[in-house]
């Protein structure tokens, strides 16, 4: 048992030889082992990943937003990768900075704002891959979406934009710190976009892993994107867990987009599809709404087949993205009128922990924790 780890959890990923069909039920139907041979790890299930570190609270991708989600118990911790014109990985969301950085009140980058085509969407702002690491740490952090989390602006101007160098000497010496391994959920933003420019991800991403020692199977991180071929590109490089985020039933995957490749993810979330996907990942990131839909009045629905279906193919399911207040909510957990008014968070968490998934990703770290004790007591 690794340092820190306490005695009776269950782990996501187990360290026996696990094939398809080998998940492992308890009697709530909760997955307790799945996925491939040789990854032993010490969360349990169901996990709790901090969004964009505790995004609920304080500015998205900053060290204010990561280390509070760590205070808070969070199990692991996300990061967004993007690059910066001379080749660094940045943590932002999105490389469009304008709505997460002070970029705008800077007169000497006036120039850089340009329009450009990013997976088909058009995009007017400033980009990071027409920043230097330098010119980027001038500028400061601050809340994307200040009119529903009016609280976080209190935190404007306080953090600079992280790379991902810096994430991982944190995680190092939060781990030192706490007696225990800081874990890392870390997605490949638009990979084939930036591969066009010549600012490939995936090997900056390996490079980053392998200095650092987190490149191995039981290393305290996972690998996501929305491009399957991010992932199978991964696969070759580092060994450590890799999950394949899915969008909605009727979106297409950009990669397959630019590749001519008519699946969607309506089609890899049916067996054939998470066989595929078993075949260089150990676990999918859906869409809520693919494990439980809404109905027309945008209430919930009753679950599908996908949590059993990707545990009977070996995948563990970490789905995105719950949050607290009312207009992120399905309609019957919203409470009162006022949409960025707290609804009823955990009873929508504790409906989506109920149906087996292995892992959740949220805003709000306390609040799923909270319901996810429930689970892990079973």
């Amino acid at each position: 048992m690794h340092k820190g780890q306490q005695p009776g959890r269950r782990t996501v990923l187990g360290a026996a030889a696990l094939g398809a069909g080998a998940a492992v039920f308890g009697a709530a139907g909760q997955a307790s082992a799945a996925g491939r041979a040789g990854v032993p790890q010490e969360l349990p299930v169901p996990l709790i990943v901090g969004h964009r570190g505790a995004s609920g609270y304080r500015p998205e991708h900053t060290f204010g937003s990561y280390q509070l989600a760590l205070d808070m118990g969070a199990d692991v911790i996300e990061q967004d990768l993007v690059p910066t014109k001379d080749g660094h990985l940045v943590c932002r969301h999105e490389n469009d900075i304008t709505a997460t950085t002070d970029v705008s009140a800077h007169p000497e980058f006036a120039d850089r704002k340009t329009t450009k085509t990013v997976d088909g969407v058009k995009l007017t702002g400033w980009f990071t891959e027409d920043f230097t690491l330098a010119e980027l740490k001038t500028l400061r952090a601050k809340e994307r979406i200040p009119g529903t989390r009016q609280h976080n602006t209190l935190y404007d101007g306080v953090w600079e934009v992280p790379t991902f160098e810096e994430v991982l000497r944190w995680a190092e010496r939060e781990g030192r710190k706490r007696g225990r391994r800081v874990w890392l959920h870390i997605e490949t933003k638009h990979p084939t976009y930036f591969r066009k420019l010549g600012l490939g991800l995936e090997e900056r991403l390996a490079k980053a892993l392998r200095a650092h020692g987190r490149h191995r199977k039981n290393s305290p991180n996972f690998l996501q994107s929305f491009e399957p071929s991010s992932i199978q590109r991964l696969d070759k490089l580092v060994d450590c867990p890799k999950v394949v985020l899915l969008s909605t039933l009727d979106s297409r995957p950009w990669d397959f987009t630019e590749a001519g490749d008519p699946r969607k993810v309506a089609d890899l979330v049916k067996p054939e599809g998470l066989k595929w996907l078993a075949g260089f990942a150990q676990g999918i990131g859906p869409d809520l709404t693919v494990i439980i839909p809404r109905d027309k009045d945008g209430k919930l629905g009753e679950p599908t087949s996908v949590v059993k279906d990707a545990h009977a193919a070996g995948l563990v399911l970490h789905p995105y993205t719950v949050r607290n207040e009312n207009s992120f909510l399905p309609a019957d957990y919203r409470r009162g009128t006022d949409p960025n008014a707290y609804g009823d968070a955990l009873g929508v968490f504790k409906a989506y922990l109920g149906t087996g998934i292995d892992g959740l990703f949220s805003d709000n770290p306390d609040t799923a924790l909270l319901a996810a004790a429930e689970f892990r007591k079973r």
